[in-house]
């Protein structure tokens, strides 16, 4: 395997990872079709605000989500529909599964 193989294959393990925390899970789930400020996320999600700024930079140091500035306040959104696409497959094979015929 090439290096340049191995090096995005590495770059997915590191992308696939954001998505096994809860707490990213709900965030990315919030922003599928929204744009939020940091306290806003916080409310919605019931978490402090200084839990959820923590997990937007990891977040944000994966370009998961994206920012945009208004005054102030700082707005999150997914950084691009892939991000998306990779949430809702997820989450349609898992309620697929959900089924009692699911193997």
């Amino acid at each position: 395997m090439s290096n340049q193989v191995t090096s995005t294959i590495d770059e997915a393990v590191r992308l696939f990872k954001i998505y096994s925390d809860t707490t990213r899970l709900r965030i990315i789930e919030l922003l599928l079709d929204n744009e939020f400020c940091v306290q806003d996320i916080a409310d919605q999600l019931d978490a402090s605000q200084s839990a959820i700024s923590h997990q937007l930079k990891l977040l944000r140091d994966r370009h998961v989500v994206k920012t945009r500035k208004h005054g102030k306040q700082v707005f999150y959104s997914l950084q691009d529909n892939h991000i998306k696409e990779i949430f809702l497959v997820a989450y349609s094979h898992v309620t697929e599964c959900n089924e009692p015929d699911c193997e």
